[in-house]
């Protein structure tokens, strides 16, 4: 099984989004079997809080709920847990790196670091635009996972 981790600064916009579009990319290829996927804060400020209503409404449009979604912190035993660690900009890595120590396993990614395209995804929390960021996280997911099948799931199941 291959353990993903979607990360932002408060786990209530940007890696809750990616974390319930890779579920329903992952699931509409019949491999929800192969992965385990979840999604943390760096940043206590938000832990315990629902998701954004601005991401709940942009998923709602897509058929995607996040019902009980609860944001929760990022720790260094997270390290240990996933095989992918994936923030959302330069900003989140930075802080990644501080908790996590020296990712000396190669785990720690940029979500947009995976398309043709490599950039930071925007967050709506300060922009209000939940539709760029949808599309980024969509971009982002597809090329992320489209990686992983070729890299370790092709190893893993054939």
């Amino acid at each position: 099984m291959t353990k993903v981790l979607f990360v932002c600064l408060g786990n209530i916009c940007r890696s809750p989004m990616a974390e319930y579009v890779f579920k329903d990319i992952v699931k509409k290829k019949g491999l929800e079997h192969e992965f385990f996927i979840a999604s943390a804060a760096t940043s206590s400020e938000e832990i315990g809080n629902p998701v954004h209503h601005g991401t709940r409404n942009k998923l709602r449009q897509y058929g995607i709920s996040t019902d009980g979604k609860r944001a929760i912190l990022l720790t260094s035993k997270d390290y240990q847990n996933y095989d992918y660690i994936i923030g959302m900009e330069q900003a989140n890595i930075q802080n990644m790196n501080r908790i996590l120590g020296q990712d000396i396993q190669n785990k720690i990614y940029r979500l947009l670091d995976f398309t043709k395209s490599p950039r930071d995804i925007a967050d709506p929390w300060y922009t209000g635009n939940f539709d760029l960021t949808y599309n980024d996280v969509q971009e982002g997911c597809e090329a992320l996972l489209e990686y992983i099948i070729t890299n370790d799931l092709k190893k893993k199941i054939f």
